[in-house]
């Protein structure tokens, strides 16, 4: 813009200086041109006085050097010349100035020479005789008036030039200064013309704009970095040349576990290849496939735990510009997919013996092959056995309550002393058939919890250190009240259980003993039951075991356990 502005300058004050020369040389030429028309005049009137008065001896001595003196009669015949001889010269009565003074008694004309280097001016008189004296002078054209004073008009343009270049300099500087000194930021505290406010005005408005949007957008690309950074699924962005955009620290934590040991990549970062920072092969085929403009779902192992791989192509205008792999971790899921195979195989084969065996014993009776004193015998064994398979069913329906979360249950403050002393109370008959003595201590401790899964609790603890004790064993079972949590213990003086089983117990039909617990009556869902319900609680429960010791479980449970 500067450049453009002095340029510019430069140009106008030359434009200027030229058009100013010619006009002045123009009205010059002309002011002098009638100077020299008006002496022209004085002169022949001076002259035709003289010839008047002295006729043709006028002009004897008389100093001619700067005017041609011409005398003619009347029919333009040429009675004297001061330059050439009269007697050769043509007759002048076509002249413009002769036939003026002819008619008008004064007449004058200017013509140029054939080269346009000279211009003659002409002035004629009529004499009172008829005659007529003409004046004639010759001066220079405008061409030679400027050829003789180019040194002068040389300099003027000299000096003109680098005045034209130091002005326009300094004035495109003075210009474009405010435009230089202008804050973006501030516009309208800057010093500038009036005819900038429009202009500044609207930057001030642009930036505020701008100012909102840019905290706008650094709001969201914080949240977006918090929640990304703080997903525990791993999230990889890709470039269309397979190098890392973005990687979450989740993602980042994956690739680490994957890598070899003499990577040269220890920490997979933005701006390094995938295929450097991860040797897991599931993972760079997915990511391969995406680039490629195929999405890919797969499943990986990293670190002995399973994920989902969900690889999808970034479009651009209709090209793939890069990747977007989402790693989710399914382990649980897998976990569960899992136990619900090994559940549906367990209860099917839980279902199949007691079936078998009461369809067994029924097509006995039907076939008439019993002996009228085994009928009572087998009908009891189609009753125990069918009680077993309505228990089972009644603690498969339980369980699959609690794994939906048991919405339907309500919280409700209770006394969980209240709860253990109901399921002794329910338990007293089977403890006395199996030899063993129940105790109940401690004091009330009253809980946010749901009656039927606590009843369940006490229940099933007790019922398992029953059944798993010996003749003239003991189950002693305390509740303590705490300020910030209630504690239920049960201890007995059973079989014990082994350490390597102490963490199985809890899984759906896990058996110590499978043969011993199905004498027992046992469907193995108890202790499952028993952890879902300390989940549901917000609970913990802690097992300790000795064999042939015996067996102490333990739970504490929070006073303000909220509704899940």
């Amino acid at each position: 813009m500067t450049k453009k502005i002095f340029r510019s300058t430069c140009l106008v004050a030359l434009l200027v200086f030229f058009s100013s020369l010619v006009l002045i040389m123009g009205v010059l030429y002309d002011y002098f041109s009638d100077v020299l028309l008006h002496q022209l005049k004085m002169q022949t009137s001076l002259v035709s006085q003289g010839v008047s008065t002295e006729g043709i001896r006028y002009f004897d001595g008389l100093d001619e050097e700067h005017y041609r003196i011409t005398w003619m009669d009347a029919s333009g015949r040429i009675l004297y010349d001061s330059q050439s001889d009269s007697a050769s010269m043509e007759n002048h009565l076509e002249r413009e100035e002769i036939r003026q003074a002819l008619a008008e008694g004064y007449g004058e004309s200017n013509r140029y020479s054939a080269t346009l280097m000279e211009r003659s001016f002409y002035s004629a008189k009529r004499l009172d005789d008829g005659s007529i004296l003409r004046l004639g002078t010759t001066h220079g054209t405008i061409f030679i008036l400027l050829l003789g004073m180019s040194q002068p008009i040389f300099l003027v343009f000299a000096i003109a030039i680098i005045l034209s270049v130091v002005l326009a300099a300094r004035l495109s500087s003075n210009i474009v200064k405010p435009f230089n000194t202008l804050d973006l930021d501030n516009p309208l505290d800057t010093a500038h013309y009036e005819e900038l406010s429009p202009l500044l005005r609207r930057i001030a408005s642009q930036q505020s704009q701008l100012k909102l949007k840019e905290a706008q957008l650094q709001q969201k690309q914080e949240e977006l970095h918090a929640v990304i950074s703080n997903m525990k699924e791993g999230m990889i962005l890709l470039s269309a040349d397979g190098t890392i955009l973005s990687i979450n620290p989740a993602a980042a934590a994956l690739l680490n576990t994957a890598l070899d040991t003499d990577s040269f990549v220890k920490h997979p970062q933005a701006g390094t290849p995938l295929s450097a920072s991860c040797n897991n092969r599931t993972l760079i085929h997915a990511a391969d496939s995406a680039l490629a403009g195929n999405p890919q779902e797969q499943k990986a192992v990293f670190d002995s735990r399973h994920y989902q791989i969900t690889a999808s192509p970034v479009l651009s205008e209709g090209t793939v510009s890069g990747a977007a792999l989402l790693l989710l971790d399914i382990t649980e899921k897998e976990k569960a997919e899992q136990m619900r195979r090994e559940f549906t195989a367990n209860v099917s084969h839980e279902l199949k013996t007691p079936l078998h065996v009461i369809s067994g014993y029924a097509e006995l009776i039907k076939n008439n092959m019993v002996k009228e004193a085994d009928i009572c015998p087998f009908a009891d064994k189609i009753y125990t056995e069918a009680q077993r398979m309505a228990k089972l069913v009644e603690d498969i329906m339980n369980l699959s309550r609690l794994d939906e979360g048991a919405g339907d249950m309500q919280f409700e403050p209770l006394d969980l002393y209240d709860a253990a002393a109901s399921a002794v109370r329910s338990l007293s008959p089977e403890a006395c058939d199996a030899g063993v003595t129940v105790e109940l201590s401690g004091d009330a401790a009253v809980i946010n919890g749901i009656p039927q899964l606590l009843s369940g609790i006490v229940y099933n603890l007790c019922d398992n250190a029953i059944k798993y004790n010996r003749r003239g064993g003991s189950v002693a079972v305390s509740i303590q009240d705490k300020p910030d949590q209630a504690v239920l213990t049960v201890r007995d003086t059973g079989i014990g259980i082994l350490p390597e089983h102490q963490e199985h117990i809890f899984e759906r039909f896990y058996r110590v003993d499978k043969s011993h617990s199905k004498q027992l009556g046992g469907t193995g869902l108890g202790l499952s039951i028993v952890k879902h319900a300390v989940m549901i609680h917000h609970a913990q429960i802690f097992l300790h075991s000795v064999l042939a010791e015996g067996t102490v479980v333990t739970i504490v449970f929070p006073k303000t356990s909220p509704n899940p």
